[in-house]
């Protein structure tokens, strides 16, 4: 018997505008962890929605074994809704209120079947997850974000689900609310997929199923042992590309050089039939079939030179596209002794009262804090965009730029280029375009609309804008950056600010990506003062 919780058979599937996404997708997915990776587009919360049920296919078929809990990205849940509701246990815990009071109505028993502790189970998944305080008839619409995302699945797990299909579960949760669903999903038992841009959690997987052009392949081991694979394929694919084009050249070579001496040996026939005097149906025959074996010999190469082109575009085939921003930005150098932010006494409603906070120098700063307390807002004072209630706040001259969760500093009206150019006026346009490349919008890419892009290229144009602006930037503030991000465009992210020279403060849950950014400072935002914290 298999193995198999998920089993996807000749599964296709297309957009209304016939927009292909799978086209005969047949794959397995076992028992234990299994995390789903791909860049931004290539269908990974499509394929949860048709194993879910929530779309279906064009073709081919999905089945499930056993108890289906999915949690998607978005959930489709309504402000008015009570935590009891949005957990599903709202009818039976009536039910039980409602024996408990005396009402021994048969309808209440059969609402309540087996499920006579289900309060207890409730609150126990509540606390498992950090919403152990929630009261059960609290409003959905009071909770932040994450909240709403854990709530989700408390909710799923609550069924007890044999199979669980999770679809970018820590988005918009805090660092404590990320370890706790790290712990839940270390005991899992049954089948789990979960797609996730999250490292911390790819890491705690079984193994790694990456989807690539509608098909499916799987890699033992976490995310960390993926990487290690994948470089490991890309460096033999690399030797391949290079071994098949010295084949083409060589084979080129001898082709040419085999032409060459059939043209000698001709020439050399010819006079040689001339000064031998044959007669001139002789001499025509033997001129025909010195040109018949040289034609048989040009077709041999000819074989050949196709066979090793031929092998050298499957080469190419095999190597992937690593995407990666290679920059120099000497323009952003900051002195280590300049005081870039100076403020004392801060004060923002109810957030904050008597803050103090200074950034000198070309200082990496993590600003870490419950959902809740107040980042964002304390980027907006940095920025200059959010004045102060009360205290004293100093800038030093310069560009301070702001990338916020929503990526909305370009004109999406505009194209990538003419953004560029506003950003750096200066600059000659075959510069830009150079540029441009370098941050891989290549020949038609530079003149698309921003309002088209998508979120890793529309990170990589921003980034452009900022980087590159006129005057470059000594200071940035970054929001969340690598939420919603594909792992690709995390990483492009990574290489562009080990590239930049100034200032910068990040709010991030996402610990991998802070380690890679080298930060050197590390603050707490909790209870409207900044703490100094030890790394992490």
């Amino acid at each position: 018997m298999s193995d198999a919780f998920i089993v996807v058979s000749s599964l296709s599937f297309s957009w209304p505008d016939d927009t292909p996404v799978f086209d005969g997708l047949s794959v397995s997915v076992p028992g234990g962890r299994t995390g789903l990776v791909a860049p931004n587009g290539a269908g990974k919360s499509t394929l949860l929605k048709l194993v879910a049920g929530a779309l279906k296919p064009s073709g081919g078929s999905v089945s499930v074994e056993g108890v289906l809990g999915y949690l998607p990205q978005d959930l489709p849940l309504t402000a008015g809704l009570t935590v009891a509701e949005v957990l599903g246990v709202a009818d039976v815990l009536a039910a039980i209120r409602a024996v408990e009071s005396g009402d021994v109505a048969e309808e209440h028993f059969t609402t309540i079947g087996n499920d006579w502790d289900l309060e207890e189970r409730t609150r126990a998944q509540l606390d498992r997850l950090g919403l152990g305080d929630l009261a059960l008839d609290r409003g959905l619409g009071t909770l932040s974000g994450g909240q709403v995302i854990s709530l989700g699945l408390a909710a799923q797990l609550l069924k007890q689900p044999d199979v669980l299909l999770l679809d970018e579960p820590t988005n918009n949760l805090d660092l404590e609310a990320r370890h706790r669903l790290y712990d839940v999903l270390d005991d899992w038992r049954g089948c789990l997929l979960v797609v996730s841009h999250d490292r911390a959690l790819l890491d705690r997987m079984d193994r790694i199923a990456e989807l690539d052009g509608g098909e499916i392949r799987f890699y033992g081991g976490d995310f960390s042992a993926y990487e290690e694979a994948v470089a490991a394929e890309r460096e033999v694919a690399e030797k391949n590309v290079r071994s098949a084009e010295q084949e083409v050249k060589r084979e080129k070579r001898e082709m040419q050089q085999a032409r060459e001496r059939a043209a000698r040996r001709a020439s050399n026939a010819q006079k040689n039939l001339s000064n031998a005097g044959l007669p001139r149906i002789f001499a025509g025959n033997m001129k025909r079939n010195a040109e018949v074996s040289a034609a048989k010999a040009d077709g041999t190469h000819a074989a050949r030179l196709g066979a090793a082109r031929s092998k050298l575009d499957q080469a190419e085939r095999a190597v992937k596209d690593e995407q990666k921003i290679s920059l120099d930005l000497p323009q952003t150098v900051v002195p280590a002794g300049r005081t870039l932010f100076d403020g004392s006494g801060i004060r923002v409603r109810e957030l904050f009262d008597g803050l103090d906070f200074a950034i000198r120098g070309p200082e990496r700063i993590a600003l870490a804090a419950p959902n809740g307390a107040g980042k964002s807002t304390l980027l907006r004072v940095l920025h200059g965009s959010l004045t102060p209630d009360a205290g004293e706040v100093k800038r030093a001259d310069g560009r301070v730029a702001y990338l916020s969760q929503r990526l909305d500093l370009l004109d999406d009206g505009r194209t990538v280029a003419e953004n560029l150019a506003a950003f750096a006026p200066a600059m000659p346009p075959a510069d830009r375009m150079n540029l441009l490349a370098r941050f891989l919008f290549r020949g038609s890419r530079a003149h698309l609309p921003v309002g088209v892009l998508s979120g890793g290229e529309r990170l990589r144009a921003t980034l452009a804008c900022i980087l590159f602006a006129e005057p470059a930037p000594q200071l940035l503030l970054l929001d969340e950056p690598t939420n919603n991000l594909d792992l690709v465009s995390a990483g492009q992210l990574e290489s562009a600010l080990n590239a930049y020279r100034g200032a910068f403060v990040v709010v991030s849950h996402d610990e991998r990506f802070l380690n890679e950014v080298r930060i050197d400072r590390w603050l707490r935002l909790e209870n409207g003062r900044l703490l100094e914290v030890a790394r992490g």
